[in-house]
């Protein structure tokens, strides 16, 4: 059978450095995924191969010149994702020029998938956002870097970031240290996503001023948040009870994002994440958006690891 053939014209507005990556590192990273013969002369791309393996290529590139021209500059990490999504037969959102923020290292953040740029959507027009789905889809990023927009345009006034305290084998009582330092490790991850977004000197200088507040779910009973938005990390690992008391927090003027991992639980029972979507699905300014295995964009392998667990899962609930 004769192969295919397929050849792409890059606009003119396009930097090829860019567009193949440092020393041509991105190219080669196509390259090394399909079974095609890709060459680059001038601003034509040509591709041959069986017409699967051509089509593959040429959507990836099709994505990629997209994003040159949206302004971005394409990592490895990128076309890895682009890659899997084409494989997978996901495409990806056919726009991505609405950036949700720029990093202090103006490094611009946007949906990266169909799943995602749902998720984005679901918040700006919810009040209440449920976002569930596999470890590598940004449920907790996304919304952390919506939560530093909303700030920087003044939509609200401050940011809180909550997370449960689940103790593994080990009383925080008798950990070492202060209050904050037997914390710390449970909300760690909140501060690694703000400092990848804000200054680290600047977060600081909020988090004094409790412009930003991080801090586990318990300290959220009694409260009300207006002006805010909030955000309650691994919400798969909090109780019915709980969720109930941090959802009743809401105060005027304010957005919550609750996130989630239902493969990932560490309390026994039914959790507050499945209780919430057993009971408030349906109701008008609540919305639970659903990510999954498309939606990952961390390494290529996390998503065949995902798989895996799912599959030998699946195996278990079969004996």
């Amino acid at each position: 059978m004769e192969p295919t053939q397929l050849r792409l014209t890059i606009p003119d507005s396009v930097d090829l450095t860019i567009l193949m990556g440092p020393a041509d590192c991105l190219l080669r990273h196509i390259e090394q995924a399909f079974d095609a013969i890709i060459t680059v002369r001038g601003n034509q791309v040509s591709v041959s191969g069986s017409a699967m393996e051509a089509n593959g290529v040429t959507q990836v590139f099709s994505h990629l010149i997209r994003q040159v021209l949206d302004g971005d500059v394409p990592t490895t990490m990128d076309v890895d994702v682009l890659i899997e999504q084409v494989k997978s037969g996901s495409t990806p959102p056919t726009s991505l020029s609405d950036d949700i923020l720029l990093t202090y290292r103006g490094r611009a953040i946007r949906p990266k998938t169909v799943g995602q740029k749902a998720y984005i959507d679901s918040i700006r027009t919810n009040t209440i956002t449920f976002g569930v789905g596999p470890a590598g889809t940004g449920k907790t990023y996304l919304a952390m870097a919506m939560a530093v927009a909303a700030l920087k345009r003044r939509e609200v006034g401050r940011i809180v970031l909550a997370r449960p305290v689940v103790e593994a084998g080990e009383s925080l009582g008798f950990l070492p240290g202060t209050l904050e330092e037997k914390l710390d490790p449970y909300v760690r991850p909140l501060y690694d996503a703000l400092f990848d977004m804000t200054d680290m000197e600047k977060a600081n200088s909020l988090i004094e001023q409790g412009v930003i507040e991080i801090a586990p779910l318990a300290f959220m009973r009694g409260r009300t948040f207006n002006d805010s938005f909030v955000i309650l990390d691994e919400a798969q690992n909090t109780t019915p009870e709980q969720m109930k008391m941090f959802l009743t927090r809401l105060g005027f003027s304010s957005r919550f994002v609750v996130t989630g991992d239902l493969s990932q639980r560490d309390v026994l029972g039914k959790n507050g994440l499945e209780s919430a979507r057993d009971v408030l699905s349906g109701i008008k300014d609540i919305d639970f958006v659903e990510l999954t295995r498309a939606d990952i964009v961390r390494h290529s392998l996390v998503a065949r690891i995902v798989d895996a667990y799912e599959e030998a899962d699946g195996a278990m609930r079969r004996f």
